[in-house]
């Protein structure tokens, strides 16, 4: 199964993303911006960027999203872009680790597909609620671990892969 656009041109335009997360002050969700404009399959519309309502909205300005678009809290989001006709295909959640859970029920409740920055649960009780309800819904799931797209990642798993680099005794990070 993969996140698809949902209208009859879906080849021919982004998916409408949502980010949970990232907003002024935040590193990583600049990162995951950047990363879903060089994939190029997917637009961000939407976004609740911080817990604090003034400043997600301040931070959504900053970055070009539609005042309608910009939201006090991700509650407000998923129900809010789940009414919409264009509502966001997807969200991107980029938060503090405790959050990924709540923030991933709720838009799976609300239909949308997820893509959760890792990691998935700080709990393991919190991620079986996630696999059931990711059974239940049938929407995508997706656990991202950024540094695997790194080019010098791919170069030393491949350099390592071809024996280029002997047996591995030693890895520090």
């Amino acid at each position: 199964m993969a996140i698809e656009a949902s209208s009859e041109a879906a080849g021919l335009r982004r998916i409408r993303l949502g980010m949970v997360g990232g907003g002024q002050g935040a590193f990583i969700g600049a990162v995951h911006r950047i990363a879903a404009r060089i994939d190029d399959q997917f637009e961000l519309v939407a976004g609740a960027l911080s817990s604090d309502p003034a400043r997600a909205k301040a931070s959504a300005r900053e970055i070009g999203l539609a005042d309608d678009r910009a939201y006090g809290s991700f509650e407000q989001m998923a129900k809010a872009e789940a009414a919409r006709a264009d509502g966001i295909e997807a969200v991107a959640i980029v938060t503090p680790n405790h959050m990924h859970a709540p923030v991933a029920k709720a838009f799976l409740e609300a239909g949308i597909h997820v893509i959760c920055d890792k990691p998935l649960t700080t709990t393991v009780a919190e991620a079986e609620e996630l696999v059931a309800l990711v059974k239940r819904t049938g929407k995508v799931f997706v656990l991202t671990h950024n540094y695997t797209g790194y080019p010098m990642i791919r170069q030393a798993r491949a350099m390592v892969a071809s024996g280029e680099l002997g047996e591995i005794r030693l890895v520090q990070a």
